[in-house]
């Protein structure tokens, strides 16, 4: 969530960041917030002030015992009792104040980058970049949800059987694909530098509070109502909370995690041929990356995760383009966003693979995650996370755009994963 540093230092640039997001009601939000900090604070002055006189009286109260002034004294201890009866109701006031402030904070975005651009919807991102390989595909080319059934490697029906719609079975070589990307993405996450964690894929509310899934995706998370537990949407949630209420050094910065997670998502309103076959589903599998950086470092750690991400994707071979958010598209917590898409022959559409977030404090000010500097400062860390990557759609592309008469081809890079250059 947003510092009340930030917020009070900053509260037009503030407001207007909020406005580029096409935050309804920035003005309102943010006036209302500076509205219960003043109450806040005048109380904890007066607190500060009472608390002192209390203090400041009933020493005097000894003193006026000894030297028998013992009417004097009952009238200080009358007005201890008083002061103190006066401190409860405004200890009262400022603890709703502050309560009523930190849920007010959780309901407000994060504030974008200057480097944002303006924009209202998807159709107003900006390409940065495109690249990878160009396609041709035989005649009368499929899509997956056909290559899928052709070849008997991923029975979407059995999944609904099972389960319902939204949860694929994978089959064969159609299964033996998806470890193959999982190990070669965990691979190649560690090769640069990164630790595997293998953490729970439920967490307790405080974890979806921490990196802001909470309370601005709950109706998109599966909830376990029972014992209160939600199913993770991305390791994101698991990992970066490993940082919640923790104090690094300075020296430990960049921390840097990867997770392979299956994900959950309700996608709650999602229908029609956009979300067919592997486009969009309700359990998936995802490698993420997590990093941990002081502030000065941020921006840095995000270009080399956007220059790791397009390296998977130009070891597979695939063709991609990446897009600059712009701020009506970019999530509720991000500060700065690119996608990756991959393109889809049989389709004749984009498909995004990945996101790769720089969250500035935003998150950190949640989860009280901190690092002390050379001075011994205590400061909030910068997160950063990106999908390195989600494979529903990196197996569509790759099912789609390798198909030929004599079966599905396998990227080289995958080969000594999967076991086999060939589906057939």
């Amino acid at each position: 969530m947003l510092t009340i540093k930030l917020i009070t230092e900053n509260t037009d640039a503030v407001i207007r960041g909020l406005e580029k997001k096409h935050f309804k009601g920035a003005k309102e939000s943010i006036d209302k917030v500076l509205e219960l900090n003043d109450k806040r604070r005048v109380a904890q002055n007066q607190l500060d002030k009472n608390l002192a006189e209390v203090n400041a009286t009933s020493k005097s109260i000894g003193q006026l015992m000894k030297e028998g002034k013992r009417e004097e004294a009952e009238a200080a201890k009358k007005h201890v009792s008083e002061i103190k009866e006066v401190s409860k109701a405004l200890q009262a006031e400022m603890d709703q104040a502050a309560e009523e402030l930190r849920n007010l904070l959780y309901t407000i975005p994060n504030v974008p980058y200057d480097e944002v651009p303006e924009g209202a919807s998807a159709e107003d991102n900006v390409v940065e970049k495109m690249g990878g390989m160009e396609t041709e595909l035989p005649k009368n080319a499929l899509p997956h949800w056909e290559l899928a059934k052709k070849y008997d490697l991923i029975d979407f029906d059995l999944g609904v059987k099972i389960t319902g719609a939204g949860f694929p079975v994978y089959k064969g070589q159609g299964a033996r694909l998806q470890r193959a990307l999982i190990n070669f993405f965990l691979d190649e996450a560690r090769d640069a530098g990164y630790s595997e964690i293998m953490p729970p894929t439920v967490v307790n509310s405080a974890s979806g509070y921490g990196t802001g899934q909470l309370p601005d995706k709950e109706g998109q998370m599966y909830h376990c109502e029972v014992d209160d537990l939600y199913l993770i949407p991305t390791a994101e949630v698991p990992v970066t909370n490993i940082y919640r209420d923790v104090i690094l050094d300075e020296k430990q910065l960049p921390v840097k995690n990867c997770a392979y997670t299956q994900c959950f998502r309700r996608e709650a309103g999602s229908y029609g041929k956009d979300v067919r076959g592997l486009n969009r589903l309700h359990e998936f599998s995802k490698v993420e990356l997590v990093r941990i950086d002081k502030p000065e470092h941020s921006r840095q750690s995000h270009q080399e995760m956007l220059n790791h991400v397009e390296g998977l994707l130009q070891k597979l071979e695939l063709p991609y383009r990446i897009l600059r958010l712009c701020g009506g598209d970019m999530s509720f917590t991000a500060a700065l966003c690119f996608d990756f898409e991959v393109y889809s022959e049989a389709q004749q559409r984009w498909l995004e693979v990945s996101s790769v977030s720089n969250f500035d404090t935003y998150q950190a000010n949640r989860l009280k995650c901190r690092y002390r500097d050379e001075n011994k400062k205590t400061q909030l860390c910068h997160t950063l996370n990106g999908s390195a990557l989600a494979l529903p759609r990196i197996v569509a592309a790759l099912l789609e755009n390798n198909q030929t008469p004599e079966g599905i081809r396998v990227p080289k890079a995958l080969i000594p994963y999967t076991g086999f250059d060939r589906i057939k």
